[in-house]
């Protein structure tokens, strides 16, 4: 962030201060995690499920926080902000909110990342491109983060830092260098995306795609192509919105913004769609799942990729990546390079680790809605198609937060792993869901086995899986199941993925 005094802040956020000199600077950065204080930052300190932030303020401050962002006096140098009630919001960020103190703190934050995102565009031109979609969210995010870093220093969220708190977090991270912030988007309702959009304004945004993610907050995927759609909207008339145009819904945003449109495909015919700027030919995969292709771009010499990450849908997160990196004037041959040098930056999605006696295990269990389920065995069944006689497992929790779909998706689940002749299931966990998914692949003829919990499926694999086979590892992240993949791995020399 940009130093400010803390009289400054306390203005801006709309807060009093409390036993700090007003001229004392403050540069923060700002931390929500006492673990993370260093020498100078701001803590904020915020409500959660088991703990409060203001318990910790003294702590924080002992540790070097040079400022608390508060919603009641602690004895500590703060600005003390006025509680604003219970929000009426399904966003997470508020479940453990009673008095409105966490939604205080978090207005705070977001106004003064406002304040330094608006001060630095002015300052030093730096430039916010904002990331939204059903899925590959997070997997973009890092692909245009790769891009763009080597035409300057580039900000980009830690894993999924996408919402509420994670969005200004990230925006506080900027400084004087910083030339790009690469800002991943979530929403679990209307108008979520065009909130964080005013935190952070956007020049360039990307919206991916629109599937069935919160599918029960949104009731509808016209509802939620609505609220993607917030990103397109908030971009001035000399920025760029850049849409897949192998999703209809996706594409139709082209109407609903003032900025110029960038459209990229994977389809076929892409090079012969005249509303088609970037597109990808000679798309192959290797053994493993990883995809090559030649990048084509308006006015320039086609170009080579050869992703080191896995799964064919990685193609069209590229071409995503390759948009940006085209709107802000980077050359073809940078561009694939950059995407070419690119390796998986977040942790458990699509890591694929060869165990010595030849077990591939594909760790995507971060989190999971049906597109990115559909994905997932798309590459478990590739990469095993090419080893005979060799196994394919999905060892597979829930997809969470698709509401009254929920049962009819899991049961879905079952035909596209009997599609792709999918031979082994683990299903981990209860409830409806699992138990509805289980069912219905039983029905399909898949060997199919329900465990209780993490611990029982590394003991189905471990005894089943032979040398050569390939594990799926995938679910929401509320099941916690790349618990299975490090068991798996526990232990065991790896191989390469050449």
């Amino acid at each position: 962030m940009i130093t400010m005094t803390a009289g400054e802040i306390a203005a801006l956020v709309g807060g009093e201060l409390h036993h700090i000199d007003p001229d004392t600077p403050i540069e923060g950065p700002v931390e929500f995690d006492s673990r993370n204080v260093t020498r100078g930052s701001i803590f904020a300190a915020l409500p959660g499920a088991r703990v409060d932030g203001h318990d910790f303020a003294a702590g924080a401050v002992a540790d070097g926080a040079a400022l608390v962002l508060a919603a009641r006096d602690i004895g500590v140098p703060a600005v003390v902000i006025k509680p604003l009630g219970k929000q009426d919001s399904n966003a997470e960020a508020f479940a453990h909110d009673p008095d409105g103190a966490g939604a205080a703190v978090l207005a705070a934050m977001g106004k003064l990342a406002r304040a330094t995102v608006d001060t630095l565009a002015e300052r030093t031109g730096l430039q916010v491109v904002g990331v939204t979609g059903s899925a590959g969210k997070t997997s973009t995010k890092d692909l245009i983060a790769s891009v763009l870093q080597g035409d300057g220093p580039t900000v980009a969220p830690p894993g999924s830092f996408n919402n509420e708190l994670g969005h200004p977090y990230t925006a506080l991270r900027v400084g004087q260098d910083t030339k790009y912030l690469v800002a991943e988007m979530s929403a679990r309702g209307i108008g979520h995306i065009a909130h964080l959009a005013e935190i952070a304004p956007p020049k360039i945004g990307v919206v991916l795609n629109v599937g069935s993610a919160h599918l029960g907050e949104f009731g509808s995927r016209e509802n939620i192509a609505q609220a993607k759609g917030e990103l397109v909207e908030a971009l001035p008339a000399d920025g760029t919105a850049i849409l897949n145009a192998d999703d209809d819904l996706v594409s139709a945003m082209d109407k609903r913004t003032a900025a110029p449109v960038l459209k990229y495909s994977t389809a076929a015919h892409a090079a012969a769609n005249p509303q088609v700027q970037i597109y990808a030919t000679d798309i192959q995969l290797d053994e493993v799942a990883r995809a090559s292709f030649t990048l084509n771009l308006p006015g320039a010499t086609p170009q080579s990729v050869r992703l080191q990450i896995f799964g064919l849908h990685q193609v069209s997160n590229a071409l995503a990546a390759a948009a940006v990196g085209h709107a802000v004037g980077l050359s073809a041959q940078h561009i694939a390079q950059a995407l070419s040098a690119h390796t998986a930056a977040s942790a458990n999605r699509m890591d694929v680790r060869t165990r010595a006696d030849g077990v591939t295990i594909i760790n995507d269990s971060y989190n999971a809605n049906p597109e990115s389920m559909r994905a997932g065995i798309a590459a478990l069944a590739y990469t095993v198609s090419a080893r005979p006689d060799a196994n394919s497992w999905a060892v597979l929790g829930q997809m969470g937060e698709l509401g009254d779909d929920a049962i009819g998706e899991h049961e879905a689940l079952a035909e596209v792993l009997d599609s792709r002749h999918i031979s082994h299931l683990v299903v981990v966990g209860d409830g409806p869901a699992r138990s509805a998914l289980a069912k219905a692949a039983q029905k399909r003829g898949i060997n199919t086995v329900s465990v209780a919990d993490t611990d029982a499926a590394i003991s189905v694999v471990s005894r089943g899986a032979r040398p050569g086979d390939v594990v799926l590892v995938k679910a929401s992240y509320a099941d916690r199941l790349w618990r299975v993949a490090e068991g798996l791995l526990a232990g065991s020399e790896l191989k390469e993925n050449k």
